[in-house]
């Protein structure tokens, strides 16, 4: 299928038999489609310059916003969308992912331009957002194979990441328009006064303990902090993507959906909640990707050394942070197994995510023991490798 008027069926590339992380395209998901015709002639329509065979693959491994790869002749494109059913209020939200990416694009290469943001639920059923695809690698479970021949590779890409998560948080919010893109006065209370509320939504009563921990949590929200930054709100290092053969540096930062302004330790908590550490014991892991843990990456306690020696910031009290983000990931692992309970969702993925909520209830609350401690033991700083960042 070729040409301007041709707009009724995309074409569909053969896959993989097999899916894995390093697949980065897929057929698109049974129940998943789109009505193709209408997103083709809007993205004639709206993406200047556009013109040849319309493609549409999907992006196989995330959880819950519909995402997928669209080209139309030379131009390639991400178009995201929220996920089918029940929406919490205020996830998913694609006006906000588009705003952030455009104002941060202009001054954050980190960040992959916006093409266009649509709200005429005409067109495929919601509120959707186009942007420039980038070429890369996302690292899920191992280093990648173009990677493999550097020296401490998986140290190297562990550093990159935390590296630019410092960068993000010492770019300035009004430089990028982004000024008012939240309230930073009362954020930390916000966010827990909200999380709490989502969970509400989706208690069936399988884990008494996520309201205690909730309590704890509103009972002990750290003082107000000074420091104001763009926040991503998801940040982990399949968020990130990297050039192929460069180990040091991430080329771009994806799903932006939850993006606001406050305090920047939310995202290094919520990074932490993603990482693991050679001090971890089964049982009681952070949710991160099986496989991470073999990397070589920094520890836990190494990263946030590294990211307050490159902010200057005060991380004295990230055990807070770090159990409410423990806390808040378990909510949203509900939000998406009740969205397949509901029959929600077609991905079968999500009949397990409600597994690990028990145990991370049980993790933020013992990380809630250590507020006003050490933040943990670990070994000393590691020397700096050669061909880090600058």
């Amino acid at each position: 299928m070729s040409g301007h008027d041709e707009r009724a069926t995309p074409v569909h590339q053969a896959s993989p038999p097999a899916l894995t992380h390093d697949v980065e395209f897929a057929d698109v998901r049974p129940g998943e489609d789109q009505p193709w015709d209408r997103l083709e002639a809007y993205l004639r329509e709206h993406v200047p310059g556009i013109t040849g065979e319309f493609v549409v693959k999907q992006f196989p491994n995330g959880s819950a916003n519909l995402t997928y790869f669209v080209s139309i002749g030379e131009t390639q494109m991400v178009v995201r969308r929220p996920p089918f059913g029940t929406l919490a209020p205020g996830a998913h939200d694609m006006r906000r992912e588009f705003r952030a990416v455009s104002g941060l694009s202009t001054v954050f290469d980190r960040v992959a331009k916006g093409y266009a943001f649509c709200d005429d639920h005409s067109v495929i059923g919601s509120d959707f957002l186009v942007v420039e695809y980038r070429s890369g690698v996302v690292v899920w479970d191992h280093v990648p194979a173009s990677m493999a021949q550097f020296d401490n590779a998986g140290g190297r890409i562990g550093d990159a990441v935390v590296d630019t998560l410092a960068d993000l948080h010492l770019v300035d919010p009004a430089a990028a328009g982004l000024g008012d893109l939240g309230r930073p006065v009362g954020f930390v209370t916000r966010q827990v006064t909200g999380w709490r509320k989502r969970w509400s939504l989706v208690d069936e009563g399988r884990v008494p303990l996520m309201a205690v921990v909730g309590d704890r949590l509103e009972a002990g929200i750290p003082a107000e902090s000074a420091q104001v930054s763009v926040l991503h709100n998801d940040y982990k290092i399949d968020n990130c993507q990297f050039d192929p053969t460069n180990p040091d540096r991430v080329k771009t930062i994806f799903d932006w959906d939850m993006a606001t302004i406050g305090d920047p330790l939310a995202d290094l908590g919520t990074l932490l909640n993603y990482w693991p550490d050679p001090g971890d014991i089964d049982g009681a892991r952070p949710l991160h990707v099986v496989g991470l843990e073999k990397m070589g990456l920094p520890s836990r306690a190494e990263i946030v050394q590294r990211y307050a020696a490159r902010t200057g910031f005060d991380v004295s009290g990230i055990a807070w942070y770090e159990a409410f983000a423990t806390w808040k990931t378990a909510v949203v692992l509900e939000q998406l197994y009740q969205r397949w309970v509901r029959g929600e969702s077609t991905d079968p993925r999500m009949a397990d995510r409600g597994q690990p909520v028990a145990r991370m209830a049980a993790r933020a609350e013992e990380l809630l023991d250590r507020v006003g401690g050490a933040v943990g033991s670990a070994p000393a700083p590691r020397a700096e490798t050669e061909g880090a960042p600058q």
